[in-house]
C-alpha cells in the first residue's frame, strides 16, 4: 500500500498491486486493473519509487 495525494491536497492509500499503468498528461494518471483512473499530484517517477520502497519493505519481513 502506498500513500498518494489528490490534486486538491487530500491523501489516500492505494494498493499498488492494482496499478496497471501510469501516464503523465502532464498530471499523473494511474489506471488500475479494473479500469478506474486516479489523478494524483506525484510524478510517475515518485509513484514508481514508492512502489519499489513498499515491495522492498515486504521482502525484508
Amino acid at each position: 500500500m502506498i500513500r498518494l495525494s489528490r490534486l486538491n491536497g487530500s491523501s489516500f492509500i492505494l494498493n499498488c498491486e492494482l496499478i496497471e499503468t501510469i501516464e503523465e498528461t502532464p498530471d499523473s494518471v494511474i489506471t488500475t486493473i479494473n479500469g478506474k483512473k486516479l489523478v494524483v499530484a506525484e510524478s510517475a517517477e515518485e509513484i514508481v519509487l514508492k512502489v519499489i520502497e513498499y515491495k522492498n519493505r515486504l521482502s525484508l519481513k
